[in-house]
């Protein structure tokens, strides 16, 4: 792997573009922070998603405030939020619309899906395959087909945050690895510290019933928009840094580890896929981005890694059962690749 890292001199342009971007990034964590108490990283990665045009899967036990914090975010920049609450019984025409026979004509009877640019699936694990699918190819796609083979185009940006209770299994559907995959990052949200539950209990805006009532639009639309497409054009993933990328992504691969009786067991039925690499570079320039600079550097990779591989990382029974878990398989995954 090489050792020189290509660091170019940024002009004054780029240095005010980014001051003027980072600026408009924590007025957006800021003003989500006055209704959710300790959650700064998980924040700003979802804000990081949207940047690298992404999709998101949160896990985590009910009552962290996720529904809360996606609608926090999406009326800070001012975007269109609608929340599907996933049912066995749900049909893709309840998300994506139909036409619907009213009197003497079809009328296109639109989906949430049409008019939102956040999207929140609650329990996406809890409706069928085929309701799944019709949502993750409006991810993929950013369009909607309907049964009849006319396609419509999603707002931009579209961002789907798709929520699973890792307690509650049963009269579930799992996901299959491939749709897995179709999202970018895998968020765990986890209890917040005393300290910050505190905070929460002495916070005037949680006294509210409507609590996001009180958020205030800091950005618009085209300002994010606008941030997107200068990450992309002006932030550089050199050689070095893309060969750690993919070194990270090939270690996963790797289907043998030593257990702690320092024998060697299988570990890993299924690696990263290609799709992670993109989802590394991405992500990384964003962080990159975020921090101030137009180049990509290992801490940025190492930054975002664990949310990016940690749904794309499937482990064997046995390793599973020893207590392994994909976060641990990243976390020696960072250490074992040197980086440049």
């Amino acid at each position: 792997m090489s050792t020189i890292l290509e660091v170019r001199p940024q002009t004054t342009r780029t240095r005010e573009a980014f001051s003027d971007a980072n600026g408009k990034l924590e007025r957006i964590v800021e003003e989500v922070e006055r209704v959710i108490i300790g959650q700064t990283r998980t924040i700003r990665m979802i804000l990081y998603a949207l940047l690298a045009d992404g999709h998101v899967l949160l896990e985590g036990v009910p009552g962290l405030a996720k529904t809360l914090m996606v609608s926090a975010i999406c009326k800070a920049i001012g975007g269109e939020f609608k929340r599907i609450q996933m049912l066995p019984d749900m049909l893709p025409s309840d998300i994506t619309g139909n036409y619907v026979f009213i009197k003497d004509r079809f009328v296109l009877e639109k989906g949430p899906i049409h008019e939102a640019n956040f999207i929140l699936a609650d329990e996406i694990n809890r409706t069928p395959p085929r309701t799944q699918s019709a949502l993750l190819e409006s991810m993929q796609e950013r369009q909607i087909t309907l049964t009849g083979g006319e396609t419509f185009p999603l707002k931009d940006p579209f961002m789907v945050l798709a929520t699973m209770n890792p307690i509650e299994q049963e009269g579930t559907y799992r996901l299959p690895e491939a749709q897995i995959d179709r999202f970018l990052l895998k968020i765990v949200i986890d209890y917040i510290d005393p300290e910050n539950e505190k905070r929460m209990l002495q916070t005037k805006a949680l006294d509210q019933r409507n609590k996001v009532a009180s958020v205030e639009k800091v950005v618009d639309l085209e300002d994010v928009l606008s941030i997107r497409n200068e990450i992309r054009e002006t932030v550089v993933v050199g050689d070095a840094a893309a060969e750690y990328i993919i070194a990270i992504v090939d270690e996963t691969r790797k289907k043998t580890g030593w257990d702690e009786e320092d024998k060697t067991i299988e570990l890993i039925r299924l690696g990263a896929s290609p799709r992670a690499i993109f989802a590394l570079r991405d992500m990384a320039r964003v962080k990159a981005y975020a921090e101030g600079r137009d180049f990509v550097l290992p801490e940025d990779v190492q930054f975002v890694a664990l949310d990016v591989l940690r749904h794309r990382i499937f482990l064997e029974f046995r390793a599973a059962s020893r207590g392994w878990t994909p976060a641990e398989i990243v976390a020696q995954t960072l250490k074992k690749v040197k980086a440049p």
